[in-house]
């Protein structure tokens, strides 16, 4: 399986927010999207999924163009978790998350045994079990992004398009999750913010600013200190965390500079 976007162009008021982006999403790849807000990542994922249509460019999943994709078809193969999920009716957590059984089933089918039982391992996987019977709307903002997560785990996508999956959560649970999803061992393309996570978890890192690619490649050939300077106008330390062996990255201000010397 694999996500294929060729010379991809979205309008959105007269100005061009996505320009020309060719990007690959293969063999169970973890591929990051990073850059500053308003370079157009979110904006990029929802013609994916979509909430936005192209103006120009052609999107594949499987070498199939997505717009010969019936719905249901579609909800097999890409599992989405956006930014924000206004979910505004008072629903129990664990029917939130059999919501992602829906392609499977025929209309006003009811949920099978399996349904329930990957649904509950989704939630498990999460850390939600024990607020199965919640209301998701009292929940807080990190513990429904963890549940739209189960949600979308337990629609068994072979592709998985996540929008900053780590906002709204402890640092405990943001390396959980890029840690579950890892191990879907499925294709991943994600919106990120957070440029060290970005660095440990993905295979790949396409680099975005005002709507074009920068730059492409591993982690260690992308995050550097003259691509961070340049896309995000902020000084940094790239250095090999000694515990994980990974990237990581600190900044730091001008004024800081001057004031100390580090070595």
């Amino acid at each position: 399986m694999d996500l294929i976007i060729k010379d991809l162009k979205i309008n959105l008021s007269k100005s061009e927010i996505v320009k020309g982006i060719n990007l690959a999403v293969t063999n169970n790849k973890f591929i990051g999207l990073i850059g500053p807000n308003g370079s157009g990542k979110s904006t990029l994922l929802k013609s994916i999924y979509g909430a936005i249509m192209p103006t120009y460019g052609d999107i594949y999943i499987a070498h199939k163009d997505i717009q010969a994709y019936d719905k249901k078809s579609l909800a097999k193969t890409l599992g989405v978790v956006s930014q924000f999920n206004n979910i505004n009716f008072d629903f129990k957590v664990i029917d939130i998350v059999l919501m992602g059984r829906s392609p499977y089933k025929k209309l006003l089918e009811k949920d099978s045994k399996e349904d329930y039982d990957i649904a509950l391992k989704a939630l498990s996987s999460v850390g939600m079990l024990d607020s199965s019977q919640n209301s998701f709307s009292l929940l807080s903002g990190g513990e429904k992004q963890r549940v739209i997560l189960a949600r979308a785990i337990t629609q068994e996508p072979k592709i998985l398009i996540l929008d900053e999956p780590t906002n709204h959560l402890d640092i405990k649970y943001q390396l959980e999750v890029m840690s579950i999803v890892k191990n879907l061992n499925i294709c991943v393309l994600a919106a990120l913010h957070d440029l060290t996570l970005a660095a440990q978890f993905c295979d790949e890192i396409y680099v975005l600013k005002a709507g074009e690619i920068v730059t492409h490649g591993t982690p260690k050939e992308v995050i550097t200190t003259e691509m961070i300077k340049k896309v995000y106008d902020v000084n940094s330390y790239v250095y090999i965390n000694p515990v994980t062996k990974r990237l990581s990255i600190d900044f730091y201000t001008d004024d800081l500079q001057t004031k100390q010397n580090y070595t």
